[in-house]
């Protein structure tokens, strides 16, 4: 071999050792050994469609999962009041009971008054025995009647408080369809119908924290991406962290500055469907079989993770539209045909 190219070899070699440990440093996030590292341009209509379309069905989106966050504590505050109503009924019949048990008494020996009580004593001591008697009787009728007036204030404020629960229920049903029909609409521009949805994925991610009313927390992209040099949400953090938990350990690209959507608000990932990376052609046979796994954990753990929509293979999915057909203008990249796309809220 000529000594020139002998060197040549020698010199490339630490070279290219160089430059692939600069790329996995500086920018390969999650992508494995080998992965092309281009993401779809910002450019690309890939959170979908046009500006308003994304507007749009953020705001369906989000006005759903608030709506449904308000009616799930609605529901368990009626079946917590429920249980009260339940108990203070029975309480309300063991105290009806003693009442009436001395209305009967005083009905079947006539009324004891304190003087005929008193009169009856035979001396001084029985005297003094009967007034202590006839002061508990009277502390104890008293007590009855009280607690028995208290518990049916206390039902009758529980059952107002269920039914005002029942009218918050219709109220948010109300607003879930109003914001189910804003999603169609808005989709009406870039679907053609109902979708097929895709099959596998599990449904057991770790939940991400919620407020103690059940809704999400607001968030900033305030977290290092680890799929970029940019910034993520923590919730979107978590998302992905159970993805890759999950297995779906392919390539992912979550931040991407200029541009709107949700990837300059630290809110979307793009994943891979191809083990290389991102390419510029449609998934099919296994990297197929692995964006419609992706696509369908993601729904299935949507309300785990705060999962806003999803979109794949020419589908997008929303909390309250479910599936729909999608078409993002005909390339792999707006069509979401190379690429699962994940919006938090």
């Amino acid at each position: 071999m000529p000594r020139t190219r002998l060197i040549r070899r020698r010199v490339r070699r630490p070279l290219l050792a160089l430059l692939t440990a600069t790329a996995l440093l500086f920018g390969a996030g999650l992508a494995p050994a080998g992965a092309a590292a281009a993401a779809p341009s910002p450019s690309a209509p890939d959170e979908g469609g046009s500006k308003q379309l994304r507007a749009a069905l953020e705001a369906a989106a989000k006005g759903h999962i608030e709506a449904k966050a308000r009616l799930d504590n609605s529901k368990r505050r009626q079946g917590a009041l429920a249980v009260e109503y339940k108990q203070l009924e029975v309480r309300l019949a063991a105290l009806t009971a003693q009442v009436g048990e001395v209305a009967a008494q005083s009905y079947r020996v006539g009324r004891l008054t304190p003087a005929s009580m008193l009169l009856a004593s035979a001396d001084p001591n029985d005297f003094l025995k009967r007034a202590a008697e006839l002061d508990v009787m009277a502390q104890r009728d008293s007590k009855r009647l009280h607690d028995l007036t208290e518990a049916r204030a206390q039902a009758a404020q529980a059952k107002v408080a269920i039914d005002t629960e029942v009218r918050e229920q219709q109220k948010q049903l109300a607003i879930l369809a109003k914001k189910k029909r804003d999603a169609e609409v808005a989709l009406a521009k870039v679907s053609s119908g109902a979708g097929s949805g895709f099959s596998g994925g599990s449904s057991s991610a770790k939940p991400a924290p919620r407020n103690p009313d059940g809704s999400w927390p607001s968030e900033s992209c305030s977290v290092s991406d680890p799929t970029t040099s940019g910034c993520i949400t923590p919730r979107t953090l978590h998302m992905l962290q159970q993805a890759k938990a999950a297995g779906y350990k392919r390539y992912v690209s979550c931040y991407r500055s200029g541009g709107d959507g949700e990837h300059p608000k630290g809110r979307a990932c793009d994943f891979a469907a191809a083990t290389g990376g991102f390419e510029n052609v449609s998934a099919t046979g296994g990297d197929k079989a692995y964006g419609d796994s992706l696509a369908s954990w993601a729904k299935n753990n949507a309300g785990r993770l705060g999962i806003m929509y999803v979109i794949w293979y020419r589908q997008i999915w929303m909390p309250n539209t479910g599936w729909r057909a999608y078409s993002g203008g005909g390339s792999p990249a707006a069509d979401h045909t190379n690429h699962v796309h994940i919006s938090m809220y």
